[in-house]
């Protein structure tokens, strides 16, 4: 399929709408009345600190919301207020937060079901609004959506749409794209589906995997096996790791992108020399600015002392998971909750650690003199952060 020309004739569709609704001022205002805290403004202007008795709080000075997903929320909800008695539907999760998801759900938006990972868009009918989230939404349900006459409502983060173009590139100029993300992430769904020849690659460990395959070290049924549901149909190692270019989820961690684009560039150059490397590696940096922001701070504050660290957001948020390894990565306590109901008034807080299920644990906040890291993933409002720490101040008080 062509997905260039696909798109251009959507975008020219006057049933496509990827601007919204009203002005970039009334949007900003219309989310500050809904999720700001002015808390959490007064800790930023005390330089990222709060002390309230025996509780210190140091902030991550970049968390939360970034442009993408405020655009994202706003244009949903601009959505309801221009389409008052519509039907409207999302394809997915605006953003990966569980209270902005169900305001939706309380303004009548409909999300989309997915039983066994296969979404039925069999309620959706002619003339109503779908509003793809700001993970984007394949090209084939675009499709089928503009197929079967619906309003578009398009929220897509335009460092996903940029993630988009290069797999694009990848394809026009016949090379493999080898995506960094998680195989079943809607944005890695989504971005693969635009790609041509595509290989996703979870980690700097499966990025070694197959770097020894190119370099003749592994076994092609092993290999077929591990990937077999990571790559595009009829993939053959043999054939598609001979181009390669590199492209990433945005939210996956930079450093981790970054480490593996240069294993694929070493591994090229070892197999075709310096002369043909441009015919056999390509790469463009597809690392989302805010994403980097939240981690390059996340590092700065796991460098403070720390007695523990809170780190709020969706629990299949793949940031805010990522600014929970690097706290892992220092060793220092840390509880990843995705709303503030997760910390009861007896000392006692429900969270999940990294890959495992929610777990309770009693008296998690120490006696004495306490300092607490605080950070939030880019889906996370500063309301939600606000009320995390008043209820670290109840406990504190008890």
């Amino acid at each position: 399929m062509d997905t260039q020309a696909f798109k251009r004739s959507l975008h020219h569709s006057d049933r496509y709408n990827r601007r919204g609704f009203g002005s970039p001022a009334k949007r900003a205002e219309a989310l500050e009345q809904a999720y700001q805290s002015s808390l959490i403004g007064s800790i930023r202007d005390n330089g990222y600190e709060m002390s309230h008795g025996r509780l210190k709080v140091k902030l991550a000075e970049a968390f939360g919301f970034c442009w993408g997903v405020e655009r994202a929320v706003a244009m949903a909800y601009e959505t309801r207020r221009h389409y008052p008695t519509e039907r409207i539907w999302i394809t997915n999760e605006i953003i990966h937060n569980p209270s902005v998801n169900d305001h939706l759900r309380r303004m009548n938006v409909r999300f989309i079901s997915a039983e066994g990972g296969v979404k039925d868009f069999s309620g959706v009918n002619d003339g109503d609004v779908v509003i793809l989230p700001a993970f984007g939404a394949t090209v084939q349900e675009m499709q089928l959506l503009h197929e079967r006459g619906c309003h578009i409502i398009d929220t897509t983060c335009p460092w996903v749409s940029k993630v988009w173009h290069t797999v694009e590139k990848h394809k026009k100029h016949t090379f493999t794209s080898i995506i960094h993300g998680k195989v079943k992430h809607e944005e890695t769904l989504a971005t693969s589906s635009f790609a041509g020849t595509y290989l996703v690659v979870l980690d700097l460990e499966e990025a070694q995997y197959v770097s020894d395959y190119i370099l003749g070290k592994g076994n092609r049924e092993a290999f077929v096996e591990r990937f077999s549901k990571a790559c595009s149909p009829g993939f053959d190692p043999d054939k598609d790791l001979q181009r390669l270019g590199v492209a990433n989820q945005t939210t996956m961690l930079k450093s981790e992108t970054e480490e593996i684009g240069r294993l694929f560039e070493r591994t090229m150059l070892a197999k075709y020399g310096p002369k043909d490397l441009p015919d056999h590696f390509l790469a463009f940096n597809t690392i989302c600015d805010a994403t980097e922001e939240r981690q390059d701070a996340m590092f700065s504050l796991v460098d403070e002392p720390l007695d523990l660290l809170v780190v709020i957001g969706g629990f299949n948020s793949s940031n805010t998971t990522h600014l929970q390894e690097i706290a892992i990565s220092r060793g220092i306590r840390s509880f990843h909750i995705d709303t503030p109901e997760r910390m009861g008034d007896g000392n006692t807080i429900t969270h999940k650690p990294l890959g495992e299920d929610l777990v309770t644990e009693e008296n998690f906040l120490p006696d004495g003199e306490v300092v607490v890291g605080i950070t939030s993933g880019a889906s996370t409002p500063d309301r939600v952060v606000e009320h995390v720490i008043q209820k670290l101040i109840a406990i504190s008080e008890m």
